[in-house]
């Protein structure tokens, strides 16, 4: 019974890893977002891993049903490889098929800091990515418009002279009246995002915990596994993940592409 019952949650594990990525809409509620701005749609797209069995095929998939949901802007908050350049490149390729009316922007996770972190920066931006590295840009045209901000991985600063997570750096010089989105890979960015005023917080690294019951492992490092949660006067939103990390396995998980809708309020 216990052979028949391991084979089955396994195969189930596989399946639920393999299916079709579900699209998962998230309305949240921003006070300082500017009226002309209400419904504006981010894709986020989170630890893809792309390796050994995720391959050019599912990204020319994945592409494409991201460009179907006609984002205004593109997010990937990291873990997007594990290997090289030489290696991967031309699966991450048709990343450069993305399309977003205000553009597709990047920030490290630790994932990058194992495959070559500095050749994927570059390869990256020619395809056409921004790379956020502790700096912020402004989306939208005048007072229509809002901040958006990127910090390196958490764990940077271990892997590489001039890297490192850098949040005041980030939000240096901004002005605290305007709605401001910061992108973070782990969700241990959170507490510093909310001390600092940040309006929402989009984080990946957890999987979900990937395989029940790891979810429970997950909290003992992080102070959110998944979903929109509140922290004082922000949101934080951590995702599944695109793809999966290891085996092709999930249990209790479902990848996903996020379909984030702002609205004011």
């Amino acid at each position: 019974a216990a052979g028949v019952g391991g084979v089955g949650v396994s195969a189930l594990a596989v399946h639920t890893a393999v299916a079709a990525l579900m699209v998962r809409t998230v309305r949240v509620p921003l006070a300082r977002l500017p009226p002309a701005m209400d419904g504006y749609v981010i894709v986020q797209l989170t630890d893809i891993h792309v390796g050994p069995t995720i391959d050019r095929r599912f990204m020319l998939e994945l592409v494409a049903r991201v460009n179907a949901l006609r984002p205004d802007a593109i997010v990937i908050t990291g873990d997007l490889v594990d290997g090289s350049v030489a290696t991967l490149g031309e699966h991450v390729a048709p990343l450069a098929d993305l399309r977003a009316r205000h553009g597709v922007f990047f920030v490290t996770g630790n994932h990058e800091y194992y495959s070559g972190v500095d050749a994927w920066l570059a390869e990256l931006g020619r395809l056409g990515l921004r790379v956020l590295r502790n700096e912020r840009v402004t989306l939208g045209d005048d007072a229509a418009s809002f901040d958006l901000a990127g910090v390196d991985d958490w764990s940077a600063a271990r892997h590489g002279e001039g890297h490192g997570a850098d949040l005041p750096r980030a939000l240096a010089g901004r002005d605290a009246s305007r709605e401001l989105v910061l992108l973070a890979h782990q969700p241990k960015a959170v507490a510093e995002a909310a001390a600092r005023g940040v309006g929402l917080v989009l984080s990946g690294h957890t999987h979900g915990g990937q395989l029940w019951p790891f979810s429970y492992v997950v909290a003992l490092d992080q102070p959110i596994v998944a979903g929109l949660h509140r922290v004082s006067e922000t949101w934080a939103y951590v995702s599944e993940g695109t793809g999966y990390w290891g085996p092709p396995m999930r249990l209790g998980t479902r990848a996903e592409i996020t379909r984030l809708v702002l609205a004011r309020g």
